[in-house]
């Protein structure tokens, strides 16, 4: 294999060039160690927004970064030209919007943040859920015993198609034998994760009415280290972020430009015209759910109140745990991938 891409780029530099100013980034930090740190500090694109061997895996022999380049073939670089049409205003092609939508979705699961809600989410079900396999596997065994069939595996073509999973025998304390079940929740599992959406499930979202919104004259939308933003509002206009694609009412927002606002919201048979200009009032509030979705960076060329509306962190501890975290992320899910061989 040849020479594996270790710096990750979680958002794009060709969609974070957009904001660029004299070819820099203008950069907000949300984590910094001391009160001292400049609220704004310029970046290239290709220093900001990446981590290393984020999509990196352990195949069994050796590393392999396919992933990474899997990102870019089929969802990066054909979303690029057609992010160049929008922001020069140009008529949108159907294979456009498809672009722009497959580029979303991607960008809401790559991320950091992506990667720490679906951590969060596993570590919540997963118990239950392999519970529940094994109960049933074994359910499923014993009764074609009983029938005297013998069960055929499938044949799984592609390494990353597979869990982390492995069972095992165990012994207990009693001097009786069992199995278990192990699944592997970190980098590889979240890869599959991954994987499996951006082949399969995208596959089956609803067929979304895209728009461009513009922001109003004096006005620019920021974008951040997590762009898309998923909004669920209530009868009480309270909101959040966790709601899923396919939720009727959640509104869909990826800022594609300071000027341009890929929206949508699910179950909506009209969206706004393109090119419609939002009143100040709301695009106050779309800036402020945009600021509000950010991880750990915010990239404007406006810097005007987004310190007040999303105030940072100040924590040495915290930014040299976090920094000591990704130093060692890569040999730390390695090892563990090594013990899950495909």
């Amino acid at each position: 294999m040849g020479r594996i891409k270790k710096d990750t780029h979680y958002v794009p530099q060709a969609y974070l060039k957009q904001w660029a100013v004299g070819g820099k980034i203008p950069t907000y930090r949300l984590l910094v160690p001391h009160e001292k740190c400049g609220l704004w500090k310029n970046h290239s694109p290709s220093s900001i927004a990446k981590h290393q061997h984020l999509y990196t895996y352990f195949s069994g022999t050796e590393d392999s970064d396919e992933i990474e380049r899997w990102l870019d073939r089929d969802f990066e670089n054909p979303a690029i030209p057609s992010i160049a049409k929008v922001v020069r205003e140009e008529r949108l092609a159907p294979e456009d919007w498809h672009n722009l939508f497959r580029f979303a979705v991607a960008t809401s699961v790559r991320t950091p943040a992506g990667l720490e809600s679906f951590i969060k989410r596993q570590s919540e079900t997963l118990p239950d859920f392999l519970d529940n396999m094994l109960q049933t596997s074994v359910a499923t065994y014993e009764s074609a015993i009983k029938r005297g069939i013998t069960l055929q595996s499938s044949t799984i073509e592609e390494p990353l198609n597979k869990l982390p999973l492995k069972v095992q025998r165990v012994e207990h304390e009693d001097g009786t034998a069992g199995i278990q079940a192990k699944i592997l929740n970190g980098r590889k599992m979240w890869i599959w994760q991954l994987r499996h959406l951006l082949t399969k499930t995208i596959n089956r979202l609803p067929k979304y009415r895209w728009t461009i919104l513009h922001a109003p004259q004096g006005f620019s939308w920021p974008t951040s280290d997590n762009p898309l933003v998923k909004l669920s509002t209530n009868a009480k206009n309270e909101y959040n972020f966790e709601a899923g694609w396919a939720t009727p009412g959640v509104e869909l927002l990826l800022p594609l430009s300071p000027k341009h606002l890929l929206y949508t919201r699910v179950g909506d048979a009209r969206p706004p015209l393109r090119g419609t200009i939002l009143s100040e009032q709301k695009a106050r509030f779309f800036r402020k759910v945009i600021l509000e979705s950010a991880r750990r960076y915010v990239f404007a060329t406006d810097p005007r109140e987004i310190d007040r509306i999303r105030p940072r962190t100040v924590s040495q501890e915290w930014c040299i745990q976090e920094a000591e975290a990704w130093a060692n992320w890569h040999e730390e899910q390695s090892k563990e991938e090594a013990e899950y061989p495909d």
